[in-house]
């Protein structure tokens, strides 16, 4: 049987420590949340992401995508999005409020860039089409101009979801308040 954390305060150290650990632990059940947004027309775009970084200290996730890609459009009409993360371990569930800012350049930006381009994932980010895009075969090379783009989403709240044999548990997390909610 697991053991349940009583205190709010444990609670949100233990997902803070859950997902920084996630940014840097390919294993990691968060690696890869759902991060949802809001279209132009009023769609809702949700698609798979890979979580980079998360940061207690200034309540921030980081994320790469291209700048050509369909969330980075979305994020220009509805700067907001929502993670969906899921740890069958901990039987923890996780709706991250957010608003997300998009960084193409600037000092971070190329530092983050001086270490992708030396992986096999600078390809993701070199293409001369957009992602998406149907390709023809004079366009499978890849070209010198990257489209990387940071993503940071500051946390607004945490929607905390346990499931348990005893009970489920439910909490909405802000950043200096906690409520407990109906599971």
């Amino acid at each position: 049987m697991k053991t349940r954390l009583v205190e709010p305060q444990e609670i949100r150290q233990q997902i803070w420590k859950e997902l920084a650990r996630a940014g840097q632990d390919r294993h990691h059940e968060w690696r890869t949340p759902v991060l949802a947004t809001s279209s132009f027309d009023g769609a809702v775009n949700a698609r798979t992401v890979v979580l980079r970084e998360a940061d207690a200290g200034t309540q921030t996730l980081k994320v790469f995508t291209d700048a050509r890609s369909s969330k980075v459009n979305d994020l220009a009409h509805q700067p907001c999005g929502v993670f969906v993360f899921w740890s069958k371990r901990l039987s923890w569930q996780l709706r991250v409020r957010t608003t997300i800012t998009t960084h193409t350049q600037g000092p971070e930006v190329q530092a983050i860039w001086d270490k992708v381009k030396q992986s096999a994932a600078a390809g993701d980010y070199l293409s001369p089409t957009a992602p998406g895009s149907v390709l023809t075969p004079a366009e499978h090379t890849p070209f010198l101009h990257h489209h990387f783009t940071l993503l940071r989403a500051q946390v607004l709240d945490i929607d905390w979801l346990e499931l348990g044999r005893e009970g489920h548990r439910r909490a909405k997390i802000g950043e200096n308040a906690w409520e407990w909610l109906t599971p």
